[in-house]
């Protein structure tokens, strides 16, 4: 077995970790990433589905760090220097690839895993960065309240590597590490009696309520061709399967809105797909717009399909056996394949008769022969932290006649999103809550025991609800910069994270490297903090 140093030890690179070895490298420290799948970059890459973001992040330029700004210009400059664009759409500041309905910036997984690298290549040639793909950690060591290595596997050969580091960074989609190094955790959802906040559990905990995952695929339009799929295994479950809490089948156009739970009718297509804009399924996360093409160049518009017809809720991925979780990926794969059979042979169409025979699954968008490289998360494993982000901190209705977020002097970053939970494994339907935008607390990326490891992805100090608005792409990017910068910055003054948090000097020296460094922004203009997040995504992600 190989024995591998360095200064941070990153497991996981999705946005998070990447984020969090740019901000290593760029402070002057080395980093090794570790990734389970085939690509860097997560929930934007290997698990297809475009950015969700906060409103204002064009039009008022704020809401993420420099860095993750940097990252979606070069995503839109690499179409404007690769691709056969019409028009003057290389003029157009804020020019959306896909105009699909749910991000100003929906595009093409690829294409994020070529900005990624971009971002990366100078620091991996330097040396001070390496990325290790389809690799996943195994066991760790510790020592009293540090880690002192981790050994991981490389799949393809399942050769080990021993990872030995001074500091850790859990990146992982399911917070894997915690377990493994013994650092205390939470998993499912809170109590009232433990959080008070409005919208937790009226009965007590249950760790195995945690949100829907699903598995994400790419559809084109092929016309005049019969592309359907081979009807899946588990077909037949599927289409005759209705939760309790649901209004109609799982397969089937119909979904609850997620704010009043009213069902709600949502066809493929209301109109013609190369609308600009429409109220339908295909123009929702269109990740291609072909009319932005020469006439012939693309068949048809490209979109993403994470709808509420794939969220897969029968069981969780966490706190279950590995026999367990390997079931549900298994059924949430299924479910995917026969979401689509069923809109290529039993799904009304818009201008009568049945099936969509020309929808074309298009694993290539997703680097895969079929579906996307990994499943899409939304809840993972979370620390128990210094500090811990409350409803009350940041809901509406929790912050009664309180206007706007709490506010916090140990900020280390700024998001915006709706409390947005998913339907869960444990029966209970959309839990959808209007809140503010928020700061993100240095307390909650230090565990209440560990020294020298740190949450990078959505497994920091939040509960079961406030998770709902914390699991975003610019928010994890946020959570894992800021994570690699305490690292660093705990390596150049030989001290650990909860030092920092509990100086009020380290605070602001700490603040200013994100600031003047990094360019982070540490606090909401004071108009949009106490403006609460209308629903733009009618369907969430």
């Amino acid at each position: 077995m190989k024995e591998y140093n360095t200064d941070v030890c990153i497991i996981g690179g999705g946005l998070g970790g990447i984020a969090a070895a740019l901000a290593v490298a760029r402070l002057g420290y080395s980093a090794i990433v570790t990734e389970e799948a085939e690509w860097i970059g997560g929930q934007l890459t290997s698990q297809g589905v475009p950015p969700d973001e906060n409103p204002w992040i064009d039009s008022r330029d704020t809401g993420c760090t420099g860095s993750y700004r940097e990252l979606r210009e070069r995503i839109r400059t690499y179409y404007r220097s690769n691709y056969p664009l019409n028009g003057k759409l290389d003029k157009n500041r804020f020019f959306n690839p896909g105009e699909g309905n749910v991000s100003p910036l929906c595009h093409e997984p690829w294409v994020a895993l070529q900005a990624l690298y971009s971002m990366l290549m100078p620091y991996i040639s330097s040396g001070n960065i390496q990325v290790w793909n389809n690799t996943i950690p195994l066991s760790a060591d510790t020592e009293k309240d540090a880690v002192r290595s981790v050994i991981c596997r490389y799949t393809p050969t399942g050769d080990k590597q021993l990872i030995t580091a001074d500091y850790f960074l859990d990146a992982t989609e399911l917070g894997d590490l915690l377990p493994m190094t013994g650092t205390e955790f939470m998993v499912g959802a809170e109590s009232q009696h433990e959080t008070d906040e409005p919208h937790a559990r009226a009965d007590g905990p249950n760790p195995l309520e945690q949100q829907a995952f699903s598995w994400v695929f790419a559809l084109d339009y092929a016309k005049d061709c019969d592309c359907t799929i081979e009807k899946p295994e588990t077909y037949d479950f599927w289409r005759s399967y209705k939760a309790d809490f649901w209004p109609d089948k799982q397969l089937s156009w119909v979904a609850p809105e997620p704010v009043t739970l009213e069902p709600t009718s949502r066809p493929i297509f209301t109109g013609p797909m190369e609308e600009l804009r429409g109220d339908d399924l295909w123009h929702f996360r269109r990740i291609l717009y072909s009319p932005y093409y020469p006439a012939g160049f693309y068949d048809s518009d490209i979109i993403s399909v994470n709808w509420p017809q794939i969220d897969y809720w029968l069981g969780p991925l966490v706190g279950v056996s590995n026999e367990e979780k390997q079931k549900h990926l298994y059924m949430a794969r299924q479910l995917s394949f026969s979401m689509l059979y069923w809109m290529q042979t039993e799904a009304p169409r818009l201008e009568g008769g049945y099936g969509y025979p020309e929808l074309r699954l298009r694993g290539d968008v997703m680097g895969t022969k079929d579906l996307a490289q990994m499943p899409y998360i939304r809840e993972s494993r979370r620390i128990k932290a210094e500090f811990t982000v409350l409803e009350q901190h940041l809901g509406v209705e929790a912050r009664g006649a309180q206007r706007g977020s709490e506010k916090f002097p140990d900020s280390v970053g700024i998001g915006s999103y709706r409390i947005d939970l998913h339907p869960s494994t444990s029966g209970r339907n959309y839990v959808d809550i209007n809140n503010y935008p928020y700061q993100i607390p240095l307390g909650a990326l230090i565990p209440v025991r560990m020294e020298n490891l740190l949450p990078a992805n959505k497994n920091l100090g939040v509960t079961h609800i406030t998770n709902g608005c914390f699991r975003l792409h610019p928010v994890e990017w946020n959570i894992g910069e800021a994570a690699g910068a305490l690292a660093a910055y705990c390596l150049k003054n030989k001290i650990v994270p909860r030092q920092v948090r509990n100086s009020s000097n380290h605070v602001k020296d700490f603040q200013q490297v994100l600031r003047e460094t990094l360019r982070f922004e540490l606090e909401w203009p004071e108009d949009l903090r106490q403006t609460s997040r209308d629903k733009l995504d009618p369907l969430g992600i």
